[in-house]
């Protein structure tokens, strides 16, 4: 039986002009996770991301922290939903910078509302595709993986709507907590799933063990 362990990105630059880089925390999360593998003796037989700058960032800190991974296949089916996209679809006007805890939790309740009606077909945000194409590019890597890595340990990086996607295919959760699950993955999260080749089944969600401590304490962020 192998395991395949989906790691979210580290945390990213919200609120700043381009989110898709990792904010010097960020890049800590990923060497730290990186580290933490190290000192258990982790290897990995092969590696999958998304292709988003901040993907590679998080996967080249983990890389740095291990001391060598495999090199990765990466593939768009990976990456992350549009969520401007998604909520200018659903709230036109131009929204304040989400620089206040108050404006901070407008931004995700738009969100939340635009994925519940993307996921159901009610809007088409521009230049996104559907939601079934979304998940279709989320069930072929797991396909792949399942198909090819069965008996290994796999890496793979990728964000919170993949990731929530994928737990929900092999929980068979509805919409709604898809989306709450999405909602609460942190950054640089490990979830873990056995791989056979019938079947994943989900052993762990969204845990930190690389920051499992006081030292790391204030490490943990979830945007």
């Amino acid at each position: 039986m192998g395991t395949l362990y989906l790691v979210r990105h580290g945390q990213a630059s919200f609120g700043a002009d381009n989110y898709d880089q990792l904010s010097p925390m960020g890049h800590r999360q990923a060497l730290r996770l990186g580290e933490f593998w190290r000192e258990r003796g982790m290897v990995f037989d092969a590696v999958y991301s998304g292709t988003l700058r901040r993907h590679d960032e998080t996967l080249a800190g983990i890389v740095q922290g291990l001391g060598g991974a495999p090199q990765a296949t990466r593939t768009p089916g990976l990456n992350e939903y549009d969520s401007l996209a998604l909520i200018h679809a659903v709230h036109p006007e131009p929204l304040e910078r989400p620089d206040t805890p108050e404006r901070y939790r407008h931004h995700f309740r738009l969100l939340c509302d635009a994925l519940a009606q993307w996921m159901a077909g009610v809007i088409s945000p521009v230049d996104m595709p559907s939601w079934d194409e979304f998940a279709a590019g989320v069930h072929a890597a797991l396909d792949e993986i399942r198909h090819t890595h069965a008996g290994r340990k796999v890496l793979l990086v990728s964000s919170g709507g993949p990731i929530s996607t994928a737990v929900g295919e092999v929980l068979g959760t509805a919409p709604e907590v898809t989306i709450a699950l999405n909602m609460r993955i942190r950054n640089s999260a490990v979830s873990e799933m056995s791989i056979s080749p019938k079947r994943l089944m989900l052993q762990t969600f969204n845990t930190l063990p690389h920051l499992n401590d006081i030292e790391h304490a204030d490490w943990l962020t979830h945007a």
